[in-house]
């Protein structure tokens, strides 16, 4: 299983950034896939979801409505497009899967908002 991160980067508050997640070693479609987020000195913590087929999606509430995860079964590769970023959404973000009862991890992007 591997999972590559891209996408993050620095933007002023207000801004956008869409992350990428390319997956491959494991059938994707079949797959919850989720986003997680971690800041310096704080719990890593999920902050979307999104069921196989991708009919369903679950977000942190303090990011509803401004962020939307998405996939895209053809290409094994999960989104999230981030609108009207904040500073208290600086983080690492990671991709993960839980496959075959082991949960595995992308490398990370760095998401920083700041003027």
């Amino acid at each position: 299983v591997q999972l590559v991160e891209s996408g993050g980067g620095l933007v002023q508050p207000g801004g956008s950034l869409r992350l990428s997640c390319a997956a491959s070693g494991f059938s994707f479609s079949s797959y919850y896939m989720s986003w997680y987020s971690q800041a310096p000195g704080k719990e890593r913590r999920l902050v979307a979801s999104i069921t196989p087929a991708g009919g369903s999606t679950d977000l942190l509430d303090s990011v509803k409505g401004r962020f939307t995860i998405s996939r895209d079964n053809a290409k094994d590769t999960v989104y999230l497009q981030m609108n009207n970023l904040k500073p208290e959404d600086s983080a690492v973000y990671y991709c993960t899967v839980l496959y075959r009862s082991r949960r595995y991890w992308g490398q990370g992007t760095q998401v920083t908002v700041s003027s």
